[in-house]
C-alpha cells in the first residue's frame, strides 16, 4: 500500500471537502491531446469527485488527485505512472481520430469530443460497475458505486480527501444479498453477488482472459450473471483495451439508425453490429464513445432516458 495513504476517521462526503493544495506535493506531467473533465464525464467511470480545481478518485487501490492546466497534469505524489496509464496518455489520439470515417455525424462527434480518451480501468471494478449500471442513469450509478465503496471498501485519505477502494470480488462474494440491495442495487444485487463468487473462486479468471481473442473473450464475459452483449463490450473496451469493441445501447442505436440508416424502418442489432465492425474498424470503441458522448450532451431530451451499457447512455 502506498505510504502516502492512511486509514482515517470518517470525513464529510468528498464533494464537500476543501482541498488544501498548498499542503499536497504535486507532480507535473505533459498531457497533450487530453481533456480530463471531458473524459471523466463521458460515462466510463462514476466515482471521481470534483475537488478544488481538479478531481479526486481511485486508480485501483491508489488514491489520486489530478488537476489539468492546459497541456499539463498536476498529480498527487507517487501517482504519475498510474495516472499516465489509467488515462491512456500513450494512445496516439490524433492518429486514432484521423482514422474515423469522414461522415457528418462522426466529424461532429470528433470535434465535440477532442481530448476524450478511453480509460484503462481495473477489470473487476469495471465489470462489477457495469453489472450494476443496467437501466440506470449516471446519478444513480454514482450513488451505487459510492455506497459499495463506503460500505465494503477500504477507506484511504490523501491530505484532507477521503476516498474508498472498490471492494474486491472476494470481499463482495461474502456479503449477503440483502446488504447489496441496501446499496440500491435492486435485482442487480443477485447478479453482482453470483459473479463475485465466480471470480473469487477462480471459476472466472478475469486476468487470464486477457490472452483470449475478442470473440472468445466476449463469449466468456456473457456467461457471467448480469452480463449481456452491451456490458461485455463495455468491459472489453474499458478494461481489456479492446479498442475495436463497439457497445450499442439506446443512445448509440438511435445515432446509428438516424445518421447512417435514415430510410430503414427497422435495423436489427445484429445488422448494426456487423456494420459498426466493418465501418468504424480497429478504433471503433473510440468512435462509439465519441458518438455516444456527443449525442448524450447535445440531444434535447423530451423524457428521462436510461443510459449506459446499460450505463447512463
Amino acid at each position: 500500500m502506498n505510504t502516502d495513504f492512511q486509514k482515517g476517521a470518517a470525513l464529510p462526503h468528498p464533494c464537500f471537502i476543501r482541498v488544501n493544495l498548498w499542503r499536497m506535493k504535486l507532480n507535473e506531467i505533459e498531457a497533450l491531446d487530453f481533456d480530463l473533465a471531458l473524459t471523466l464525464d463521458s460515462g466510463q467511470v462514476f466515482h471521481w469527485e470534483s475537488c478544488g480545481s481538479g478531481y479526486a478518485g481511485m486508480i485501483g487501490d491508489r488514491a489520486v488527485y489530478v488537476e489539468q492546466q492546459s497541456g499539463r497534469l498536476l498529480i498527487s505524489r507517487g501517482a504519475v505512472g498510474a495516472v499516465g496509464k489509467y488515462f491512456a496518455l500513450d494512445h496516439p489520439l490524433p492518429d486514432i481520430c484521423n482514422s474515423f470515417p469522414a461522415d457528418p455525424a462522426m466529424s461532429a462527434a470528433r470535434d465535440y469530443c477532442r481530448g476524450l480518451r478511453i480509460i484503462r480501468q481495473p477489470i473487476w471494478e469495471c465489470l462489477a460497475t457495469f453489472i450494476t449500471s443496467s437501466m440506470k442513469q449516471v446519478a444513480h450509478i454514482r450513488q451505487m458505486s459510492r455506497a459499495l465503496r463506503q460500505r465494503f471498501g477500504e477507506r484511504l485519505t490523501l491530505g484532507t480527501i477521503e476516498l474508498y477502494v472498490f471492494p474486491s470480488a472476494k470481499r463482495l462474494a461474502h456479503v449477503p444479498e440483502v446488504e447489496l440491495r441496501n446499496c440500491a442495487l435492486g435485482y442487480r444485487a443477485k447478479n453482482l453477488l453470483l459473479t463475485a463468487k465466480r471470480v473469487s473462486s477462480g471459476e472466472a479468471d478475469l486476468h487470464s482472459w486477457r490472452e483470449l481473442p475478442d470473440d472468445e473473450l466476449r463469449a466468456r464475459l456473457c456467461e457471467l450473471p448480469g452480463v449481456g452483449l452491451k456490458v461485455a463490450n463495455c468491459v472489453m473496451l474499458f478494461a481489456y483495451e479492446r479498442l475495436r469493441a463497439f457497445p450499442i445501447d439506446v443512445w448509440i442505436e438511435r445515432v446509428l439508425t438516424q445518421q447512417y440508416f435514415p430510410r430503414r424502418r427497422k435495423m436489427r442489432l445484429q445488422q448494426l453490429r456487423a456494420f459498426c465492425d466493418s465501418y468504424f474498424g480497429e478504433h471503433g470503441g473510440y468512435a462509439q464513445q465519441y458518438l455516444f458522448h456527443h449525442a448524450r450532451k447535445t440531444t434535447v431530451r423530451t423524457r428521462r432516458s436510461t443510459q449506459g451499457c446499460s450505463r447512463p447512455r
